[in-house]
């Protein structure tokens, strides 16, 4: 069994922590840079791969980085945290869901069941046969090309709408004559949706609604805030999230350009990826919080706990500086990177 040096822990913990909001994939890179070091490096990743992975002291590892990482991103985003769980609760107990942060509470939980599904019942299968190096490098490719395609056809997308004629305003008809629709439109089984640009969304913005957002076709959606996100939608970017379970394929990256293509604009895309990944983070880790107890991790408890100090602190910045940097900005610098980095590395692993 390898030795986790103090070195190692905090390379990788602050790799973990700036690469899982990243849309470049925390644990490709987690395969990938001890790989490309080799030596006792390269012995982690082979160790975590084999069969009996389940007692790799690597794995102890890595769910400390993982539970280190959601901690940041609970602490990073309490105050939205704090008013979903009072809204969850809250439709609980009147079993109504009637305002956007009682919502967007459910489309987290919904976007987050085939993930967690899938994980429960795959995880183990992807990470002995796909958590191979040169695996992995195809999969930091790919990831990139799905990036990449996510903001082509987005920004298609939006060019058609800015070349599409102005929507007339709806009308209801009152008498013999109509007038404009009012404020509010209620429709069965959803929750009055503003139509006026009053309403903040749960990203505390104010943004002009549609009631009833129509899709564009099979892969495009309508432009569209999260209060006007349907839970099929929500379950589609859940499916989504699946692919992520292949390392070199980012959670971040995967579910930002689902919601791309479901309508979101790229800071609405990234507040739900954030805020879609704590739970799935959160439950990786504590789901395998026995093995950090166990004598799996006997000898590097200082060295796990060194590591994911700095996996918390980078997960903060990273996230920080993610949250305005999509404000303004686009996924094609990381599809360019991970086009870049996953090429070379499927070269350097092909030809040994």
């Amino acid at each position: 069994m390898s030795e986790l040096t103090y070195l190692q822990a905090g390379v990788i913990g602050v790799l973990q922590g700036a690469t899982e909001l990243f849309p470049v994939s925390s644990l490709g890179h987690s395969v990938l840079v001890p790989a490309l070091i080799g030596g006792s490096w390269q012995h982690l990743v082979t160790e975590n791969a084999s069969h009996n992975s389940e007692q790799s002291p690597y794995l102890a590892f890595i769910v400390a980085l993982h539970v280190a990482t959601a901690a940041a991103l609970l602490v990073f985003f309490r105050s939205d945290w704090a008013r979903l769980i009072r809204a969850f609760a809250t439709t609980l107990r009147t079993r109504r869901i009637e305002t956007s942060s009682q919502r967007l509470a459910w489309l987290i939980i919904v976007a987050t069941i085939p993930v967690g599904l899938t994980g429960l019942a795959l995880e183990h299968t992807f990470r002995t046969l796909f958590a191979k190096p040169l695996a992995v490098a195809l999969f930091l490719t790919a990831n990139g090309l799905i990036l990449l395609a996510g903001e082509r056809l987005r920004r298609r997308s939006e060019q058609r709408t800015q070349t599409a004629p102005a929507p007339a305003p709806d009308t209801v008809s009152v008498g013999a004559g109509a007038e404009t629709a009012p404020a509010a439109i209620t429709v069965p089984g959803r929750v009055p949706v503003p139509t006026q640009a009053s309403a903040a969304s749960p990203t505390g913005r104010a943004a002009t609604r549609h009631a009833r957002p129509r899709a564009r076709g099979l892969i495009i959606a309508e432009q569209r805030t999260l209060d006007g996100l349907a839970y099929r939608e929500a379950a589609v970017i859940g499916l989504f999230q699946t692919l992520a379970l292949l390392a070199g394929i980012s959670r971040s990256g995967i579910t930002m350009v689902a919601g791309l293509l479901r309508g979101l604009d790229h800071e609405d895309a990234a507040r739900f990826s954030f805020l879609l990944a704590t739970p799935v983070i959160l439950a990786a880790g504590l789901l395998k919080l026995p093995t950090l107890a166990s004598h799996t991790a006997d000898g590097i408890r200082g060295q796990v706990a060194f590591g994911a100090l700095l996996a918390a602190i980078a997960a903060y910045l990273t996230t920080r500086f993610l949250v305005r940097y999509f404000q303004t900005r686009t996924l094609t610098p990381f599809a360019i990177y991970c086009l870049l980095a996953g090429a070379a590395c499927t070269l350097r692993f092909t030809i040994g």
